[in-house]
């Protein structure tokens, strides 16, 4: 259940009051759309480089590529990111992370501009931009709640991905136009938003230093996971999250949808990178506006069963309304699914922990993301790509039965406060 009109109202007044929360929420609508757009322009280059040489399926293995290139640092430094959040400043933290991603960008608008865009190239920009996204995840995530009294966390939360969601229909979009113009001018753009992003978080003017608690890293480190694993609605929730989006990482495919299976270009590439956004947006918006209060545990399973029947319907899909109205369903189905998980991991979390848990669902959810993008390249690679995203929406489907018999205090996890 949710507030009142007049409750709501009166809190979301109090969060807009709050000029470091408003800083924030800026630098991730920012660094988001620049992600974006950057992440349109990596995958669709990398396609085309690959496919100057290589046949379809081939192709789509090295599209697949760039997530396991991203997610490799992510793998290797997550818990030292955590730790690290923990121990100390987190808006320092942002900067150089902020400032990690602009000379991504900037070798990505050289190559592109002097013509030295090579695969290799292309993935060690990838592994280079992970790294930054690495030690970004924990601290940012840890920042958040920092900015906010607890009583309008849940609010901040939905807000916070509304953010996201809201430059994830802007940037593909976007990134298809300037991709149809120069993939330089791409770069360039997401090298502009990067820049606003490390000015917001440089005028924070609140405490962003962490309370550390005693101990050495690796004692710190296995605090965290002892955490996460001794929860087991927070372990249920993120590992849910891991297998549904690895198996349902349709996504990964759409510059082999868009060029060789529904033949719409870039312009129509960036349409489908803006499907789930759009869907996840108009449910982040209602969230923002009605946060989930009761049957939050039964909410997110559905969520993601919707998720995997709507990877379903795009992979068959040979139509490109009926394909941007499937991710746009999938977007929001995720988005109930990761605002419950969201809600239940920093409202229980102490905030001196808050860096390290944030860093193990980091790993889980990078790991869904990342290796839902490699798996989907690897199958597509011996099966075709809509076998792949077929195959992938029937497991997501699959596991959410599996893990409502597994965690059965998630799923009947109630309130959100």
């Amino acid at each position: 259940m949710s507030e009142s009109p007049a409750e709501d109202d009166l809190s979301l007044r109090a969060l807009m009051g709050r000029p470091d929360y408003i800083r924030f929420w800026l630098s991730r609508v920012a660094s988001t759309l620049g992600v974006q757009i950057q992440s349109v322009a990596l995958g669709w280059q990398v396609y085309a480089v690959a496919r100057e040489t290589m046949d379809v399926a081939r192709s789509a293995f090295y599209v697949g590529m760039i997530g396991l290139a991203a997610f490799i640092p992510v793998f290797l430094l997550a818990l030292p990111a955590g730790e690290t959040a923990d121990r100390h400043d987190r808006k320092t933290i942002l900067r150089f992370c902020y400032m990690g991603e602009i000379l991504t960008a900037l070798v990505l608008v050289a190559a592109a501009q002097f013509g030295f865009a090579t695969l290799p190239l292309l993935l060690g920009v990838a592994v280079a931009f992970g790294t930054s996204r690495a030690f970004m995840g924990p601290a940012g995530t840890a920042l958040g709640p920092m900015l906010v009294p607890r009583s309008l966390l849940p609010r901040a939360i939905a807000l916070n991905s509304l953010a996201w969601q809201s430059a994830s229909i802007l940037g593909p979009a976007i990134g298809g136009i300037l991709v149809a113009i120069s993939p330089g001018l791409s770069y360039a753009a997401a090298a502009g938003l990067y820049l606003f992003a490390l000015a917001c978080v440089s005028g924070l003017s609140g405490n962003t230093q962490p309370e550390v608690n005693p101990g050495s890293r690796l004692a710190l480190i296995k605090e965290g996971l002892g955490y996460v694993w001794s929860n087991r609605i927070v372990f249920g929730a993120i590992s849910l999250d891991l297998v549904a989006v690895l198996l349902g990482g349709a996504t990964a495919l759409l510059p082999v949808f868009a060029r060789d299976v529904l033949h719409v270009g870039p312009e129509g590439f960036g349409l489908l990178r803006a499907g789930p956004a759009i869907g996840a947006t108009l449910v982040a918006v209602i969230l923002a506006r009605h946060p989930i209060r009761r049957r939050a545990g039964p909410v997110m399973f559905a969520g993601v069963a919707v998720f995997g029947l709507a990877t379903i319907v795009f992979g068959l899909s040979t139509s490109l309304p009926l394909s941007v109205l499937a991710l746009a369903v999938l977007g929001g189905a995720d988005m109930l699914s990761v605002y419950v998980r969201q809600t239940l991991v920093q409202i229980v979390t102490p905030d001196a922990m808050r860096g390290r848990v944030a860093a193990v669902s980091g790993l889980f959810i990078g790991a869904s993301n990342e290796l839902g993008e490699f798996e989907s390249g690897v199958v597509a690679r011996f099966l075709g790509p809509v076998t792949a995203a077929v195959a992938g929406g029937v497991g997501a489907v699959l596991a959410t039965g599996l893990w409502a018999r597994l965690f059965p205090d998630l799923r009947k996890a109630n309130r959100l406060e």
